[in-house]
């Protein structure tokens, strides 16, 4: 067998094997190359863009379609949310927030958040709880309970001591009635009208020896001297009464009663009386000028240094930084139950909300030619060169089978 026949027989297979395996490999080339549509003139020269390129938009819906309608349907963002909001997960999560806003109130150079929280205790302090009290007042048991406790329990048993009846009794005889006030209210009483007044009524109104008195001698002499001395002798008036006084005794028997003094030694139904009356009191007066008056308060207190104070206060406060834990965990738990009644609902109008679709499809769209054939050839690059090696064994094959039939001819 000479060289051209030996050629005639070996030829089919290697050029069909070749053929095969180039095939291939420019058909996959071509699923994604080239990139840009070509033209030659005015014509577009077929099959460009590549197949992949040319549908990249249908090709992004079908894959959103898939995604949505088997992967991420709603049970298994369902599941997928369950798993994320697990209360370990959730608590961590509350827990390194509330550390942050700790640790943020502690870098704040410019104090905003001691502004916000000092306009915040102004308007509560300044507004609203002016005109809630002022509502508030206006019901019949407003605060019954608690005067009635303040009431039965301070002062109801209020006594004073004797080291207090006795400053009060000092007080009250040298501050609030004193020898010369004594003085000069027995010449404010002792006016003309009054002292006819009294001569009448004693002459009127007595009988037996002090008729006799009355109606010979009679009080009206005596009640003007008693006047002008007070007037004309000043020192002496008043050296007078304070031995008087001294000589009653008045110091001392103030201060038995005021020591003896209390609600307790009243008849149950005056002492009922007075804490209903007190309670009325009370409540008109917060009616009346209870908003008036928290209104005040509210401008004279500086909120901002109240405000800082406070945040200084929980940035220090051992119980504030020992309690985080806690209150996460508590969150956590409030969330989880939350979640277990409504997490379908939640579900249903987040997927709308996220639009996960349009997400899909906008991504794959925005996705280069190249990137798509680069990230589709890093999954699948064995598979594809698998197809093309398989092209060019058929390829092989079938040559054989020619050079076989050539053969038995």
């Amino acid at each position: 067998m000479d060289l051209s026949t030996l050629w005639l027989f070996v030829a089919p297979p290697v050029v069909g094997g070749i053929i095969g395996y180039f095939t291939n490999d420019v058909a996959i080339k071509m699923l994604f190359r080239p990139y840009r549509a070509l033209y030659l003139g005015k014509q577009r020269i077929p099959f460009t863009p590549g197949l992949i390129p040319r549908n990249q938009e249908r090709l992004a819906k079908r894959i959103s379609d898939t995604i949505m309608g088997s992967l991420l349907t709603p049970d298994e963002l369902q599941k997928l949310a369950r798993r994320l909001l697990q209360t370990e997960r959730v608590q961590s999560a509350l827990l390194w927030l509330l550390k942050l806003a700790l640790e943020q109130l502690e870098s704040d150079k410019e104090q905003k958040t001691a502004k916000i929280l000092a306009n915040i205790l102004r308007d509560l302090f300044g507004q609203s709880l002016p005109r809630l009290l002022k509502v508030l007042a206006r019901r019949e048991e407003f605060l019954e309970e608690q005067l009635n406790q303040i009431f039965d329990r301070v002062i109801l048993e209020f006594q004073l001591n004797d080291d207090q009846s006795g400053k009060l009794a000092d007080w009250v005889t040298q501050v609030v009635a004193p020898p010369d006030r004594i003085r000069q209210v027995l010449i404010d009483f002792l006016t003309d009208r009054n002292i006819q007044v009294i001569d009448e009524g004693f002459r009127e109104k007595t009988s037996g020896t002090y008729w006799v008195v009355a109606n010979l001698f009679g009080v009206r002499n005596s009640l003007v001297r008693l006047r002008a001395f007070c007037l004309d002798e000043k020192e002496a008036c008043n050296t007078l009464l304070a031995e008087l006084v001294f000589s009653l005794g008045v110091k001392s028997r103030l201060k038995e009663w005021l020591r003896n003094l209390s609600l307790q030694n009243l008849p149950v139904s005056t002492v009922r009386q007075l804490r209903k009356t007190m309670r009325e009191s009370v409540r008109h007066y917060l009616q009346d000028r209870g908003a008036e008056v928290l209104q005040g308060l509210s401008e004279s207190v500086d909120w901002e240094n109240v405000a800082s104070v406070i945040l200084t206060r929980l940035q220090t406060s051992d119980a504030v930084t020992g309690s985080l834990e806690v209150i996460s965990q508590e969150l956590a738990l409030i969330l989880e139950r939350y979640l277990e009644r409504d997490l379908e609902n939640i579900v249903a109008q987040a997927i709308p909300i996220l639009n996960i679709d349009q997400v899909i499809v906008d991504r794959v769209k925005a996705t280069s030619p190249a990137d798509l054939e680069n990230a589709i050839n890093g999954i699948v690059k064995s598979e594809l060169q698998a197809i093309v090696n398989l092209g060019g064994i058929l390829g092989f094959v079938i040559g054989l089978l020619q050079s076989a039939v050539l053969l038995i001819r």
